[in-house]
């Protein structure tokens, strides 16, 4: 394996901008695609659209993430990292505005395909960003950003339902456009991050994102991956839904689904700390395949008693995603081949999880109720502890896949969507 050029040395104030720039982009990952599933039934009237629709509706993101994210490396390899994903959240920002303009729900879809541009690379490059300007910190970057998209994402559940209801008649496309301002406020601190000394097309080195379909670590972390984000927006996309099918009122059931976003916040900084040690990991992950057993479990049998403990543990299960985020940084060698790492597992994931939501929503419009949903999760969540055992041990892609990071950028004849690149990593001089 080639060896890295030398670290980068960049002022602390650089490091500032670049910490809070990150942080800004994690609170905007989850906005878009939380404030859907508080309105969902408003918007299936005001589009006049079936269940199925729906479905897809709350599929797209998924889809979106699986397909847009592969673009990330090869766009990090040829452009600077700050024009990348400020340029990902202007787009974002025009298409949370078009999809709440639009008449039908074809336009909304290709609105919601905009949206998650910003979210999909800021998916798949944050990451490799923390592992490249904070190798010292990494857990608690990602415990930073893993926070604020947590927080973001608990805000959309939690103020979404009442926002529509305040402006009355279409108030449910107000209730999503509102993040627009704050897609924008995110583009502006990555147009001032400095492109660090020495660094240039000729420093980067390149991964080639197919070399790691070699990989039997990669793929049982993109299954895993997967599992645990079909988890999470089953939850996000329909469990306000089915609370509200069982008599629950719009603005309780989005409250509720605010509060299971509330309880992955302190979990989204505790758990990446916990995660970066090898013996914590197996019991981490026990516990939270046990909430998400006895959540699902509550819901099931007494969803409007004690409602608000059952929501709870499944925020506690949900610890599964800050959980990957810190082991994609540990089971990769290099900022370059977390990059593709990070790329391959969250594609591929996202495709595997697009199917839940998307097939609950044609289970509920053949059957009419939730059976085919409990079916789904409570599989998913036994898949998931057989993944998650898999991955907890300690190994790293880099010995799977030999030769994976080569020196020197890509040369021009070689297909762009196979390269992940990154520049050297960066540290800071002691003063």
């Amino acid at each position: 394996m080639t060896v890295a050029p030398p670290p980068t040395t960049v002022d602390r104030r650089g490091l500032v901008l670049v910490g809070a720039a990150i942080v800004l982009t994690g609170f905007n990952l989850r906005t878009a695609v939380n404030s859907v599933g508080p309105v969902l039934q408003e918007i299936e009237q005001g589009l006049g659209i079936s269940s199925g629709l729906a479905g897809l509706i709350t599929s797209m993101p998924l889809i979106c993430f699986a397909l847009i994210g592969f673009a990330g490396p090869p766009l990090a390899a040829r452009y600077r990292d700050g024009h990348v994903l400020a340029a990902a959240l202007l787009v974002m920002t025009v298409g949370l505005l078009l999809r709440v303009a639009v008449p039908n729900v074809w336009l909304f879809l290709f609105g919601t395909v905009l949206t998650m541009v910003g979210g999909a690379l800021g998916n798949v490059l944050l990451p490799g960003l923390v592992k490249r300007w904070f190798p010292e910190r990494t857990g608690l970057l990602v415990g930073a950003y893993s926070t604020a998209l947590a927080i973001g994402g608990g805000v959309a559940s939690i103020s979404t339902a009442p926002i529509a209801e305040a402006v009355g008649a279409d108030g449910w496309r107000w209730s999503l456009g509102i993040w627009a301002v704050f897609a924008l406020l995110a583009a502006l601190p990555w147009l001032f991050v400095p492109a660090r000394p020495g660094a240039s097309r000729g420093s980067h080195t390149a991964v080639r994102l197919r070399a790691l379909g070699r990989s039997p670590l990669a793929w049982t972390m993109a299954a895993f991956f997967g599992l645990q984000a079909m988890q999470a927006y089953v939850i996000v996309g329909w469990t306000a839904q089915y609370l509200r099918d069982e008599g629950m009122s719009a603005h309780a059931a989005g409250a509720l689904v605010g509060l299971n976003a509330l309880i992955v916040i302190p979990l989204n900084a505790v758990v990446p700390l916990g995660a970066v040690r090898q013996r914590l990991q197996r019991p981490m992950l026990l516990a939270f395949v046990a909430c998400y057993l006895a959540g699902w479990t509550g819901l099931l049998l007494a969803p409007l008693t004690l409602t608000w403990l059952w929501v709870s543990l499944l925020g506690l299960g949900m610890g599964t995603f800050a959980m990957i985020l810190a082991l994609l940084g540990m089971r990769a060698r290099t900022p370059e081949s977390v990059g593709a790492l990070s790329t391959v597992v969250q594609g591929w994931g996202y495709a595997l999880a697009g199917v839940g939501p998307l097939l609950v929503g044609l289970l509920r419009g053949l059957t009419g109720g939730y059976t085919g949903m409990f079916v789904l999760v409570y599989a998913g969540v036994g898949l998931l502890l057989v993944t998650g055992w898999l991955i907890c041990r300690e190994r790293y892609v880099d010995d799977e896949v030999p030769g994976l990071v080569s020196g020197g950028s890509a040369r021009a004849d070689q297909p762009d969507v196979e390269v992940a690149g990154a520049e050297p990593a960066v540290t800071v001089p002691e003063r």
